[in-house]
């Protein structure tokens, strides 16, 4: 989603902010860059996400166009998240591809285009959303997690295949219970 710039301004040593000066006007130009930067802060969804300060490794296009400068790139980065059928810790990392139409400040951009402010654009939106959509709204530390249990809540992982707790057939809770209060006289004619 664009962003409205009408009141912000970008830093040039921004670490998602590029210069496309070295690019030129001239539909057709093109020119590719990697660069290593910082992970912008709250990049993530609840149980998953790019700690801050993580190293984001990117390879991008620049494309002069008509209409603008037409990025496309290629993001890694690490993960932390949190497992939703364990709850247990885990990291991973993840590769999105993005691509996104940078209109130049003087032209009618269209509806969806970012807008560069002179020769800067901030990679940051288009980065953040494309890896975000990415992320796994239901995060597993395997694929084949087995969760917890749900009687005691013991890490299936842990406890292993053979975890049971067993239960009376609620026909017989009756009888059960004429047999505790036994066991309760039993106890107490002893003492």
């Amino acid at each position: 989603m664009p962003l409205d710039r009408s009141v912000m301004h970008l830093d040039p040593r921004a670490p998602l902010v590029v210069d496309t000066r070295a690019l030129g006007r001239s539909p057709g130009a093109m020119r590719r860059e990697s660069r290593t930067v910082p992970a912008p802060a709250s990049l993530g969804l609840d149980m998953i996400g790019v700690p801050e300060g993580a190293d984001v490794e990117l390879d991008i296009r620049l494309e002069a166009v008509m209409e603008g400068v037409l990025v496309s790139g290629l993001a890694r980065a690490p993960l932390t998240g949190e497992c939703a059928r364990c709850l247990e810790p885990f990291v991973d990392s993840i590769e999105v591809e993005f691509q996104e139409l940078y209109a130049y400040p003087d032209q009618e951009p269209e509806e969806d285009a970012y807008l560069m402010e002179g020769d800067l654009l901030d990679l940051e939106p288009a980065f953040r959303d494309a890896l975000v959509l990415a992320l796994p709204v239901h995060p597993l530390c395997r694929e084949d997690c087995p969760g917890l249990c749900s009687e005691c809540g013991a890490r299936l992982a842990d406890v292993g295949p053979d975890h049971s707790h067993p239960t009376a057939d609620p026909r017989w809770a009756a009888l059960r219970g004429l047999l505790d209060s036994r066991t309760d006289n039993d106890e107490s004619e002893e003492t």
